[in-house]
C-alpha cells in the first residue's frame, strides 16, 4: 500500500440506492394496519437503524397492536414487493465509484442495517455486486453500534482505522465513527455536519477513489 486506505465500506439504503421512499410507503401502509398515522419525521427518526428498532417504534405508536414478528413480516414483504415490481434507483456516482474501487483491487464491502433478503433483492435489481456483505442478521447489535463496521473490517482482515465508510444517515455515521473508520457522508433525509475524520458531500457524483485516499490519509 502506498497510502493509508485499506478498504472501502459502503452503506446501502439512501447511499447506494434511493430506497427511502419505498420504506416510507411500507411504513405508512403498516401503520395504517396498526391504526396510527406515519409521517416523514417518523421515518427520519429511524433512518439507518435496525429492523428491530423500526418494529419497536411502530408498535409504540400502534392503537391495534400486533406481534413483533408479524409487523416485521409486513415490513419485509411490503418493501420487497416494491423493489421487485417498481425497481430501485441507483444514486448518482455510485456505479462509477464502485467500478473504480474494484479496478484498483481494493477490498470493499456492503455494510447495511437491512436484512439479507432485502439487500440481495436490491443488489439483484440493480446489478451491483460486492465481494462481502454484512447485513442485519450478521451482527448482534445494529447501527449506531460499531459492531457492523468492526465485523466488516475483521472479515476483510483490515484495520478499521484504515477504512473509509460511506454513509447517508446519522446512525450510520455514528456506527462507522465509533468503529474507528474515517467517514464520507452523503446526507439523504437528515443533515450531517462536517467533523474531524468526516467529510460531507452533496452527492457521490464526481467522488473518486483519489478522494477516498485523501480522506484516509
Amino acid at each position: 500500500m502506498t497510502d493509508g486506505l485499506a478498504a472501502v465500506l459502503f452503506d446501502m439504503d439512501g447511499l447506494l440506492v434511493d430506497t427511502e421512499p419505498l420504506w416510507l410507503e411500507t411504513e405508512t401502509e403498516v401503520m395504517a394496519r396498526l391504526g396510527a398515522p406515519w409521517t416523514p419525521e417518523d421515518q427520519q427518526a429511524l433512518l439507518g437503524g435496525s429492523m428491530a428498532r423500526t418494529v419497536g417504534y411502530l408498535l409504540a405508536r400502534a392503537t391495534r397492536p400486533a406481534p413483533p414478528e408479524t409487523v416485521e413480516r409486513w415490513m419485509i414483504e411490503g418493501v420487497l414487493a416494491r423493489v421487485r415490481t417498481g425497481g430501485v434507483a441507483v444514486r448518482p456516482g455510485v456505479r462509477a465509484l464502485l467500478a473504480e474501487v474494484a479496478r484498483a483491487g481494493l477490498p470493499h464491502a456492503l455494510v447495511t442495517s437491512s436484512q439479507r433478503v432485502f439487500a440481495e433483492a436490491v443488489l439483484d435489481a440493480t446489478g451491483i455486486t460486492f465481494p462481502l456483505t454484512v447485513c442485519a442478521e450478521d451482527a448482534t447489535a445494529g447501527k449506531p453500534d460499531p459492531e457492523p463496521y468492526l465485523l466488516a473490517a475483521k472479515l476483510l482482515d483490515v484495520d478499521p482505522v484504515r477504512c473509509v465508510a460511506l454513509e447517508d444517515s446519522p446512525n450510520g455515521v455514528a456506527s462507522a465513527t465509533a468503529a474507528g473508520c474515517r467517514v464520507l457522508a452523503v446526507p439523504s433525509l437528515v443533515p450531517i455536519p462536517p467533523a474531524p475524520g468526516r467529510v460531507v458531500v452533496a452527492s457521490l457524483a464526481g467522488v473518486s477513489l483519489g478522494e477516498l485516499r485523501r480522506i484516509a490519509a
